[in-house]
């Protein structure tokens, strides 16, 4: 995975070493940090474009993210699109989890999925949330999940 930071920065070094200078900076600057983890996805021209953001807020202090971004070059159907999403998410949320208890930092995993029945994307909540809270993650959706459906958002338009 080739992540970068929002101004196209690429991330030499791994996703844990740099989430853990990360870390290791906020706290010493005294800041306490909390993690948002979200994917969103578009489709254009039958190519699925996913974007994946790791969203670190400081306490009062404003934030900043990481952005991993790849595609699927088949055709997904909406609910298998979101689980697709979720899994995304899921997969970084367990590779930062243990670093993330070290430090004793809060974490979210947001999915673009819409709570209300009327959208389509609200076929696959139940799942979602019963995968995301399975695995031991808080877990939001809309309106609540500013980290994939704002930050991710932004990444894949």
């Amino acid at each position: 995975m080739v992540w970068q930071k929002y101004n196209g920065e690429k991330i030499r070094t791994s996703i844990n070493d740099a989430v853990e200078d990360i870390i290791q900076r906020e706290t010493h600057l005294g800041n306490k940090l909390k993690v948002y983890i979200g994917t969103d996805s578009q489709v254009k021209r039958g190519i699925v474009e996913f974007a994946t953001v790791i969203v670190f807020l400081r306490e009062y202090k404003g934030g900043f993210m990481f952005i991993n971004r790849d595609k699927i070059t088949r055709r997904l159907r909406i609910k298998e699109r979101m689980l697709t999403e979720v899994q995304k998410s899921i997969d970084v949320a367990y590779q930062l989890c243990p670093l993330l208890d070290q430090y004793h930092i809060d974490l979210e995993v947001h999915a673009d999925i819409n709570t209300n029945p009327n959208f389509e994307s609200n076929i696959a909540l139940k799942e979602a949330m019963g995968y995301i809270m399975g695995m031991g993650f808080q877990f939001r959706a809309k309106p609540e999940s500013f980290a994939s459906t704002n930050c991710a958002n932004k990444m894949v338009q």
